[in-house]
C-alpha cells in the first residue's frame, strides 16, 4: 500500500525541498559558456522565448530573447531564475524503491520497470482494465500529452486517464466550446495592444501571468479603457479606469446585469446577432430580472458599478474579453464563463483586430495538453471520446480496432474518489503532485494510502511521490526536445539545451520502456520525440486543433505557428472566427443563457467568511519546483492569510499574528497579513505550500457538472487569532512547510 516510509523531517533532509541560489560555476564565472539555445520559459502558459547559456551540459545563465514576439525579451521573475533548478541538489538521478520504515533506495532501471509492470498486469487481471489509472501533468509538452493518452488507451486500455489541467482551464474550455466552437484563445495578445475597451475578470495578471501586464498598460497608453473584477485589488486593479470588487461566486451578477443595461440602451448588435448567432432569445429573456439592483444584490457591489461596467463596454469601438481562474474555479465555473462570453458576443465585436476573448492559461502548457488526448473524454485533436467517427479515425491511427479504445473515464478528482472508494487500485503519476493541488487535503492523503501500487515519474521528490513505491527520475523542460501550445495558441519549440543527469531518463523513454513491457511494443517504437510529433499531426489532422500542417522547422521559421493549421502550406491562424464564422458546423455562435445559482457552501453563522486561494508571483503550481529556487523562495518564503483591516478589528488579530483558518474539512495556522486590498468579508491564502500550511486543507471537494474543475475560489472558513503553531512540521524550512 502506498504510505511515507518514514517520517517527513527525514524525507526533506535527504530530499528537500532545499533552496539553492547559485548557478553552476558561481556568479562570477569568467568562462565563456560554450553555447547559447533559444528556447522557452515553462512555467506559466505564457511561454515567454528565453536563451539559456550552457557549460560543459549545464545551464549556468540566460539572456533575453529580443525579437520572440510574445515576450520581446521581457522576462518575470519566474523567469529570470528558473534555469536555478538545473544541477540542483535535491535532484532525483536514480530509479528509487520505497523501503518502509527507512526512506527509498536506488534500484535498478529493469527493476523498477519490471516492478511496475508487473504490478499494473495484476491489478487489471485482478480488477479490472479501468482499476488502474494514469495521471498526468498540463506543463508537459504536447509529444508527451499525446503519448500519456496513447498509453493510457492502447497499453493499459484504462478509461482512466487524466490531468491536473482539470484543475486550470476546463471551465473556460467548455464555455468556448458551447459558445464560440473552438476551445482557444480567439484573437492573439497583439489585438489586446489595439482594443479600446478592455474587461478582465478574475485574472490577477501581473502576478500571475506578469507578461500580460506589458500588453494592457500598451492599449491604455493607446486611451483603452479597462475593467477589472475581482474579490482582491490586485496590482493591475490598483492601475485600470474602473475595479469592482465582486464577491467570489457573484459574477454573473455583473455579466448578466452589464448585459441587461447594454440591451434596455441599445448597445448590442442586432445584425450582427441575427446574421451570425444562434440562441440570443433565451438570453434577452433569462437577463431580463437582471436590473442593476437584482445584479447588485449577487454580486455584492453597488448597482452604480454595474451600470458603469455597461456604459464603458458596451458602447465601445473596440473590446477584448480576459477571464482567468477567478471566475473559472466555481461549481458554476462553466456558467460564469458563458455569461462572460455573452457580453461579447452580443456586442459583434469579435474575430477583427482589437476585438475578441481570450481565456488566459495558467500552466507551461494548459492550452496544448488539453488538446492532445490525455483528458478524460477527449482523444487527440480535440476529438470527443464517445463520437463513433472520432474513435475510429484514432483507431486507424494507432493501428487497434476501434472496440478496443475505452470509453469516457473519471476526472482528476474523481479518480481519487475511486481509489478512495477501493475501485481504483493502482496509479502511475507524471508531473503532478496532488499532495499539495488538490481541495480536501486529509481525504486525498486517503485515497493514495489506499493504493496497492503507486509510481511516480518526475525529477523532485514531491510531497506526492513521498508516498510512491517506485519512482523513476523524469526530465526537466531543457533536458528534452518538444513542442508546447502558449495561451495565444501559439505552437512553439522547446529546444534540448542539455541531457539528464545522472540516471535520469527523458519521460517519453520511461513510457515507451514501460509500454514495451506490458505488450503492443510496435505501438511505442518511437525513436524521438520528433517521431511523436509527426503522429501526433496525424491524429489531430481533421480535428478541431488540427497540427497537421504544423512542422519543427515552420514553428523555427515563423516563431511559432497558431493552429488550426490543416495544410503544410498553411500559415496557421492566429485570429479566429474572422467573418463572424464560428466553429459550429452551422457556422454560429450559439448562446447561452446563464441563471445564478450560489456555491457549494456559501458563509454561514457557523463559518461565516469566504475563504478564496490562488497563486504569488514568485511560484508556481504546488511549488515542487519554484520552492526549491532560492531567489524565489526569498520574495515569498511561506504562505499567508491576506485581510481587510475592518476583519482584523473584529478578530482581535494584529498584522504577523498567527491566525487558525478553519473549514468544516480541515485547517491551516499561518500569519496575517492586513491590506486594504480585500474585500472586508473574505480572507485570501496562496496555495503553493504542503502539510499544515496548505490551504487546501480548507478547500471543499465540489466540482463543476460539466468541466469537473474543483471550487477552489469558495468556501467557508471561521478565522481566529491563535498560538504560535506546534504541529509536527512546524520546525521544517519554510519552503518545506515549517514557519517562521
Amino acid at each position: 500500500m502506498a504510505k511515507l516510509p518514514t517520517s517527513v523531517p527525514l524525507l526533506v533532509d535527504r530530499f528537500g525541498p532545499h533552496t539553492h541560489t547559485i548557478p553552476p560555476g558561481g556568479w562570477t564565472s569568467a568562462e565563456e559558456p560554450d553555447r547559447t539555445v533559444k528556447t522557452h520559459c515553462c512555467f506559466c502558459g505564457q511561454q515567454c522565448g528565453i536563451q539559456l547559456k550552457v557549460k560543459d551540459n549545464k545551464v549556468v545563465g540566460f539572456e533575453p530573447w529580443q525579437d520572440f514576439p510574445f515576450n520581446l525579451g521581457k522576462l518575470c521573475p519566474k523567469g529570470v531564475k528558473r534555469y536555478l533548478q538545473g544541477d540542483h541538489p535535491d535532484r532525483l538521478l536514480t530509479p528509487l524503491e520505497r523501503v518502509q520504515g527507512e526512506g527509498f533506495r536506488r534500484i535498478d532501471w529493469n527493476k523498477a520497470l519490471d516492478r511496475t509492470a508487473e504490478a499494473i498486469r495484476r491489478i487489471q487481471q485482478e480488477h479490472g482494465h479501468d482499476a488502474f489509472a494514469v495521471l498526468t501533468g498540463a506543463s508537459l509538452t504536447n509529444e508527451k500529452a499525446y503519448l500519456m493518452g496513447k498509453f493510457a488507451r492502447v497499453a493499459l486500455r484504462t478509461a482512466n486517464i487524466d490531468y491536473n489541467g482539470r484543475l486550470c482551464m476546463v471551465s473556460a474550455a467548455a464555455a468556448s466550446k458551447k459558445i464560440l466552437g473552438y476551445d482557444r484563445a480567439a484573437n492573439p495578445w497583439s489585438d489586446i495592444r489595439k482594443s479600446k475597451c478592455i474587461l478582465v475578470a478574475g485574472a490577477n495578471v501581473a502576478e500571475c501571468a506578469p507578461i500580460t501586464t506589458e500588453y494592457l498598460w500598451s492599449a491604455r497608453e493607446a486611451g483603452a479603457k479597462i475593467i477589472v473584477l475581482d474579490p482582491r485589488m490586485t496590482p493591475i486593479a490598483r492601475t485600470v479606469d474602473l475595479y469592482i470588487p465582486v464577491r467570489s461566486g457573484g459574477d454573473i451578477g455583473i455579466f448578466n446585469g452589464m448585459l441587461h443595461v447594454m440591451i434596455e440602451r441599445g448597445w448590442i448588435d442586432r445584425d450582427f446577432i441575427a446574421k451570425h448567432t444562434t440562441g440570443f432569445e433565451e438570453v434577452e429573456r433569462a437577463v431580463r430580472k437582471y436590473t442593476p439592483e437584482y445584479a447588485s444584490k449577487i454580486a455584492g457591489v453597488p448597482a452604480s458599478m454595474i451600470v458603469r461596467a455597461a456604459e464603458m463596454w458596451g458602447p465601445a469601438e473596440s473590446s477584448f474579453l480576459l477571464h482567468s481562474r477567478g471566475i473559472e474555479h466555481h461549481t458554476k465555473g462553466v456558467e460564469n464563463c458563458m455569461a462572460a462570453i455573452n457580453l461579447v458576443v452580443a456586442t459583434g465585436r469579435i474575430g477583427r483586430e482589437g476585438s475578441g476573448y481570450a481565456m488566459i492559461t495558467g500552466q507551461g502548457n494548459g492550452q496544448g495538453a488539453r488538446e492532445q488526448g490525455q483528458k478524460c473524454d477527449q482523444l487527440p485533436g480535440h476529438r470527443d471520446i464517445e463520437n463513433p467517427e472520432h474513435r475510429e479515425h484514432m483507431a486507424n491511427v494507432w493501428g487497434v480496432l476501434e472496440s478496443s479504445i475505452p470509453h469516457k473515464g473519471l476526472s482528476a478528482l474523481e479518480i481519487f474518489e475511486a481509489a478512495h472508494a477501493r475501485k481504483i487500485r493502482g496509479m502511475i503519476l507524471l508531473s503532478f503532485n496532488p499532495m499539495v493541488s488538490l481541495p480536501d487535503q486529509r481525504f486525498i492523503r486517503e485515497a493514495i494510502e489506499r493504493l496497492e501500487f503507486f509510481a511516480v515519474i518526475d525529477f523532485f521528490l514531491s510531497e506526492t511521490a513521498r508516498f510512491a513505491d517506485i519512482v523513476f527520475p523524469g526530465s526537466l523542460m531543457e533536458e528534452d526536445e518538444g513542442t508546447t501550445t502558449s495561451a495565444e495558441g501559439r505552437v512553439v519549440h522547446h529546444r534540448q539545451v542539455v541531457d539528464p543527469p545522472g540516471e535520469a531518463r527523458q519521460d517519453w523513454k520511461i513510457i515507451c520502456d514501460l509500454a514495451t513491457r506490458l505488450g503492443p511494443k510496435d505501438k511505442f517504437a518511437f525513436a524521438s520525440p520528433k517521431e511523436i510529433f509527426d503522429e501526433l499531426r496525424q491524429a489531430s489532422r481533421g480535428g478541431a486543433s488540427d497540427y497537421y500542417g504544423i512542422t519543427w522547422e515552420k514553428i523555427d521559421e515563423q516563431k511559432g505557428v497558431f493552429w488550426p493549421c490543416p495544410e503544410l502550406d498553411h500559415p496557421g491562424t492566429p485570429r479566429l472566427y474572422e467573418g463572424g464564422r464560428f466553429a459550429h458546423p452551422d457556422g454560429k455562435a450559439h448562446f447561452q443563457a446563464v441563471e445564478w445559482r450560489p456555491a457549494a457552501e456559501e458563509p454561514d453563522e457557523e463559518y461565516p467568511i469566504t475563504l478564496t486561494s490562488g497563486r504569488v508571483v514568485a511560484h508556481y503550481l504546488s511549488g515542487n519546483q519554484t520552492r526549491r529556487i532560492g531567489a524565489l523562495v526569498k520574495q515569498t518564503p511561506q504562505p499567508y492569510c491576506e485581510m481587510h483591516p475592518r476583519l482584523a478589528e473584529k478578530l482581535s488579530v494584529a498584522e504577523g499574528d498567527f491566525v487558525r483558518v478553519e473549514s468544516r474539512r480541515g485547517s491551516t495556522t499561518l500569519r496575517a497579513l492586513i491590506v486594504k486590498t480585500i474585500r472586508p468579508d473574505h480572507v485570501f491564502v496562496p496555495y503553493h505550500w504542503p502539510l499544515e500550511r496548505s490551504v487546501n486543507n480548507c478547500t471543499i471537494r465540489a466540482i463543476d457538472p460539466v468541466s469537473k474543475i474543483p471550487e477552489f475560489k469558495i468556501c467557508a472558513v471561521r478565522v481566529a487569532k491563535a498560538a504560535p503553531p506546534s504541529d509536527d512540521h512546524v520546525k521544517l524550512a519554510p519552503e518545506a512547510g515549517g514557519l517562521r
